[in-house]
């Protein structure tokens, strides 16, 4: 599937990083789906993935946080598993990477290992210079310009 975004880059500012990530899935849409995982919207501005980790322990999970990326990772250790003998294998117990976009200030609040289960809490937070502000309106003729004439550099009036 070919998805062209040219025309909306044309007309639009800012939005590069979102066409790129739309353009970068879209190639890799046959993309491998394990660990099997869930994502939750619980409340307006907290999240939460769980992905399904059965048999692996908290050492074995690599969970990093960066700027708009989230990288969970799963690394098993393939000697101890060559010292076992199994008659058929069902549980997918080899290493993993999954990387979940982030949209600008979501943070990582916490992660737990659960019966199987890796939870992935997450929090946005936009910083009280980036809310939108209420402007008050006042009443009254507006503020008059200094005029640049009566100004003196040396700090003396002009005559």
């Amino acid at each position: 599937m070919r998805l062209d975004l040219t025309p909306y880059r044309r007309s639009t500012i800012g939005f590069d990083r979102l066409f790129d990530m739309l353009e970068t899935n879209a190639r890799g849409a046959t993309a491998e789906n394990y660990p099997p995982f869930n994502l939750e919207r619980l409340a307006e501005d907290r999240y939460r993935i769980t992905l399904a980790v059965a048999g692996f322990s908290r050492e074995e999970i690599e969970i990093t946080a960066q700027q708009n990326l989230l990288l969970v990772a799963g690394r098993k250790d393939e000697k101890s598993q060559a010292n076992q003998s199994f008659l058929h294998v069902g549980i997918a117990n080899r290493s993993f990477e999954r990387r979940f976009e982030l949209a600008d200030f979501v943070f990582v609040e916490d992660a737990r290992l659960n019966d199987g289960l890796l939870v992935i809490d997450l929090v946005r937070e936009v910083p009280e210079a980036m809310k939108p502000k209420t402007i008050a309106i006042k009443t009254g003729a507006p503020l008059t310009a200094v005029d640049n004439d009566a100004v003196d550099t040396g700090g003396a009036q002009a005559a």
